[in-house]
């Protein structure tokens, strides 16, 4: 019996230490990582540069999949409910981490709870341009003119519930109650083609999908939703500057893992974003697509971050009465 007792002891430890040694191994296959909005979008487009940058890091390579669907939250659910391991992963946005969860009647996850924070990437300015039509000139000058015709204008999003559609009404409230009409897209690349094409005067995205359109005239950026001025478009002021305060709205892009996983395994990975980030390769191709690159972040100032941006838009999605079924 005692022989017996010292051979399963033995096995235990073996077990232990197998399993060590496989931690140590982490990771020793691909990695997927989920992007939770079409192809050719922004998200997606950091998405696979920052693929390629962590495979490189972490030498095995990290496959891009697209969940595209209500705010992200398609994708978020898809890797909640995945394995723990550390070989499934999410390149989430504040749609679907702070504004989609307290929106939906039945969101399929907990935006705080069902994850591991690991990093965050990159933080992009929510900004907004009129077509050449419209009449006012500067964000003054619209301002002054939405406050004399409340309602008449609309603006286009890339969806009901996405942190370009907040980040919209955020600055009308901070303006005073600004009220302009919301017509919601699939995307914002549909969104910015109607505006060009003056289907709309206004749209509400990030610099990336309309700054080639702003320097050849074919819309009007009015104003980054910012502290400061953009380097990519340092003409463009910030509604701060005009005087509405409290008018800053950023999208970020965090990489999450589902909750439950090993301290190796988001240690790991923590490390390789933080040298992926840190690439000056990477940091220029942010900074050309007008996104500021994040190193640094901690899993613990991740979620932080998260966190503060949950709690932020909580007031503005209450005040808009916004209910998806």
């Amino acid at each position: 019996m005692r022989r017996r007792g010292l051979m399963a002891g033995g096995l235990a430890l073996a077990g232990m230490a197998g399993a060590a040694r496989a931690q140590d191994r982490f990771p020793d296959r691909p990695l997927r990582l989920v992007v939770g909005f079409a192809p050719g979008g922004p998200t997606d487009i950091v998405g696979r540069r920052f693929a390629e940058r962590l495979g490189a890091v972490l030498g095995q390579p990290v496959v891009v999949e697209n969940r595209s669907g209500a705010s992200g939250s398609v994708a978020a659910i898809e890797v909640a409910r995945a394995r723990p391991d550390g070989y499934t992963l999410l390149l989430t946005t504040p749609s679907a981490h702070a504004i989609f969860p307290q929106i939906a009647v039945r969101p399929g996850y907990d935006a705080l709870a069902d994850s591991s924070p690991i990093g965050l990437v990159a933080i992009a300015p929510v900004v907004f341009a009129a077509h050449p039509s419209f009449p006012a000139r500067d964000l003054p000058g619209m301002m002054d003119l939405v406050r004399a015709r409340p309602g008449a204008f609309s603006f286009g999003s890339g969806g009901a519930g996405t942190i370009t559609h907040f980040g919209m009404e955020l600055f009308m409230r901070q303006a005073g109650g600004l009220r302009l009409e919301h017509v919601p897209y699939r995307g914002a690349g549909p969104a910015v083609q109607d505006c060009v094409a003056g289907h709309i005067p206004l749209v509400v995205d990030t610099f990336a999908p309309m700054i080639e359109h702003h320097r050849a005239g074919r819309l009007r950026v009015l104003a980054v939703l910012a502290e400061q001025r953009s380097a990519v478009a340092p003409d463009v002021p910030t509604a701060v500057e005009h005087g509405v305060a409290g008018a800053v709205a950023n999208t970020y892009n965090a990489l999450l893992g589902p909750a439950g996983m090993a301290e190796a395994s988001v240690t790991a990975l923590s490390h390789a974003t933080r040298q992926a980030t840190e690439n000056d390769e990477f940091r220029a191709f942010l900074r050309a697509i007008s996104a500021e690159p994040v190193s640094g972040m901690t899993p613990e100032r991740t979620a932080a971050y998260i966190r503060g941006e949950y709690a932020k838009w909580t007031p503005i999605i209450q005040a808009s009465g916004l209910r998806i079924e």
